[in-house]
């Protein structure tokens, strides 16, 4: 079943989803993240239908998160690698991990990350770009941007 367009809306998250959303295809950037690039392993490890995946990877290379680049000639294959666009969803997909160990893993973490510097298991923790302060949602006001359309008030913080 096709799932509805955001295409329309204008949200950067619904844009985000257009690209991100479909099953899969964090899963399959997640893999991208730990050195899977070749169609066979992420196959292997996912166990995704082929067809879904050649999908998901046309995908996220028609939108620039990766590129495709041959490794055999007969016959063709390719290695698909994150582009910066791809690597920026690493925040993302921290954010998943974080949120999914706090409320959808009743026996603990299945990953952590430890500090290289420290050595220590951390978590990461939004902080505001110019003062450096802890970030909440309660401790944000939210404005339109210069890429907005509608300029009906936005719902009260």
């Amino acid at each position: 079943m096709r799932r509805a367009s955001f295409s329309d809306m204008n949200c950067s998250v619904a844009q985000s989803l257009e690209i991100v959303g479909e099953w899969w295809t964090l899963l399959i950037i997640r893999d991208a993240f730990i050195g899977v690039t070749r169609f066979d392993a992420f196959s292997e490890r996912l166990g995704i239908a082929r067809n879904v995946l050649t999908q998901r990877l046309e995908t996220l290379v028609e939108h620039g998160v990766f590129t495709k680049e041959p490794y055999q000639d007969k016959p063709v294959r390719y290695d698909y690698r994150l582009t910066e666009k791809g690597r920026d969803l690493w925040l993302v997909l921290t954010a998943l991990r974080q949120w999914g160990d706090k409320w959808a893993a009743p026996g603990g973490a299945p990953v952590v990350a430890t500090h290289r510097d420290c050595g220590q298991v951390t978590t990461l923790q939004p902080v505001c770009s110019e003062c450096g302060e802890p970030v909440t949602r309660a401790s944000l006001a939210l404005h339109r941007g210069p890429g907005a359309r509608d300029h009906g008030p936005l719902p009260a913080d």
